[in-house]
C-alpha cells in the first residue's frame, strides 16, 4: 500500500505538472499575439477602461451611462473643461470654425496614444479647422448616436464625423458593458424606444475567476471557445437577444440624419482583424456594411477604412499601425488622411 506521504507527492507532481503546462501555454500564447505581449500583462475583462479614461475616471450620466471627467490630466491622456480629448493646437491658432464634432469609442477617443497622436488632432492638422474629440472609451452605437445628439444641439458643427466599430454594434444588445450600466434601444415595430433610462446607479460584481485569472490569454481563449465571452468581459448583461444591435442600426442612422448636420460616419478595425484570421474578419465587416449601408440609406456619408487599412497592413505588417488594441501615431495619421480625402471628396467644409 501507498503512504499518504506518496499521494501528496504524486499529488504535487500532479499539480506542478498541470501549473508548467498553462504556463507553457501562456508564453505560446502571448509570443503569437506577439513579443510586446510577454511584458504587458493588463486584466483582460477590464482592459478598455484600465488604457484610457478610467485613468482619470469617468463620471456617471443618467443617460448615457458614463461621460470623460472634465479638466483631467494623465501623463498621456488631457481633458479640458467640458471633458473633450484635448486637441493641441485647437488654442492659439487660426482655425476655422465652427467646429468639425468627433464621436465615438475608444478609436475616436484614441486609446493608447497621446494628445497629439490621436488621428482628429491629425485631421485638425489637415484641414486647419478646430476639431473637437467627443469620442469616449467603452460605448455602444446606440451611445455614440445619443452622445452625438446632445452635443449637436450645444456645439452646433459645421460637420461631425461618427465612429464606430463592429463590437460597437453588439454592446447596443446589453444593458451593462465593461462594469458599467448603459442604456439600449428596443426596436418596437418600426420606432426605437429607449430602455434603461434613466441609468440605475449600480456597482459591478466582479467574479472569483475574473480576478483570478483575468490577466491569462489562454484563459480568454478558454472563455471564447466555450462561447462565455458576455461573462468574462465585466460582467456584460444581455438585454436583448443576438443581432438586436444590427436591427437597430437602421433607425439609429436615421436618428443621426434627423439633426441635418453634415455628417459622416466611419468604420474602424481593431487589428484582431488581421491578426485572427479570415473568419473573424468576415464578421466585423458584416457588422460594419450594416452600419454603413444604413447610414447610406440616411443620406449620410459613409467611409470604410478596411481596405486602407488592409493595404497598410499588407505593406508594412500590423505592429507598424497598432499597439496591443488600438492605432497607434501612424495607424490613426492613415485614418485622419483618408477621413481628410473624404471630407473634401463630399464638399463638407465649405466655408
Amino acid at each position: 500500500m501507498h503512504s499518504a506521504k506518496e499521494y501528496l507527492g504524486r499529488l504535487a507532481l500532479i499539480v506542478a505538472a498541470v501549473v508548467l503546462t498553462f504556463a507553457a501555454f501562456e508564453i505560446a500564447c502571448r509570443l503569437w499575439r506577439g513579443p510586446g505581449w510577454l511584458l504587458y500583462w493588463p486584466h483582460l475583462p477590464n482592459v478598455v477602461l484600465t488604457l484610457s479614461t478610467d485613468r482619470c475616471g469617468n463620471l456617471f450620466d443618467r443617460r448615457l451611462g458614463w461621460i470623460p471627467r472634465p479638466n483631467c490630466a494623465t501623463p498621456s491622456y488631457h481633458h479640458d473643461a467640458k471633458g473633450f480629448r484635448v486637441v493641441p493646437g485647437s488654442t492659439g491658432q487660426s482655425l476655422e470654425e465652427p467646429a468639425l464634432l468627433v464621436t465615438g469609442s475608444s478609436f475616436s477617443y484614441g486609446d493608447e496614444v497621446s494628445d497629439g497622436q490621436t488621428w482628429a488632432a491629425y485631421l485638425q492638422g489637415l484641414i486647419h479647422r478646430k476639431v473637437i474629440n467627443a469620442g469616449v472609451t467603452g460605448y455602444s452605437l446606440d451611445q455614440t448616436v445619443l452622445r452625438s445628439e446632445r452635443l449637436a444641439k450645444e456645439i452646433a458643427p459645421a460637420a461631425m464625423i461618427v465612429t464606430f466599430a463592429a463590437d460597437d454594434v453588439t454592446r447596443g444588445e446589453m444593458s451593462r458593458v465593461w462594469g458599467a450600466e448603459k442604456p439600449y434601444f428596443e426596436l418596437v415595430g418600426d420606432r426605437l424606444e429607449l430602455r434603461h433610462v434613466p441609468i440605475p446607479r449600480a456597482m459591478p460584481v466582479d467574479r472569483f475567476w475574473q480576478k483570478a485569472l483575468g490577466w491569462s490569454l489562454v484563459a480568454e481563449k478558454i472563455v471564447r471557445a466555450v462561447g462565455e465571452v458576455d461573462w468574462w468581459y465585466s460582467d456584460r448583461r444581455r438585454a436583448l437577444p443576438s443581432g438586436a444591435g444590427e436591427r437597430v442600426a437602421c433607425p439609429l442612422m436615421r436618428r443621426l440624419a434627423h439633426l441635418s448636420i453634415p455628417t459622416l460616419v466611419v468604420a474602424q478595425y481593431p487589428p484582431r482583424v488581421w491578426r485572427d484570421g479570415a473568419s473573424f474578419a468576415k464578421e466585423h465587416r458584416r457588422r460594419t456594411r450594416i452600419v454603413l449601408d444604413c447610414a447610406r440609406e440616411a443620406g449620410l456619408g459613409a467611409l470604410d477604412t478596411f481596405r486602407i487599412v488592409q493595404d497598410a497592413v499588407r505593406a508594412r505588417g500590423v505592429d507598424a499601425l497598432y499597439r496591443i488594441w488600438h492605432h497607434n501615431s501612424e495607424g490613426n495619421r492613415l485614418i485622419a488622411e483618408a477621413v481628410a480625402a473624404e471630407l473634401a471628396n463630399r464638399n463638407m467644409l465649405q466655408p
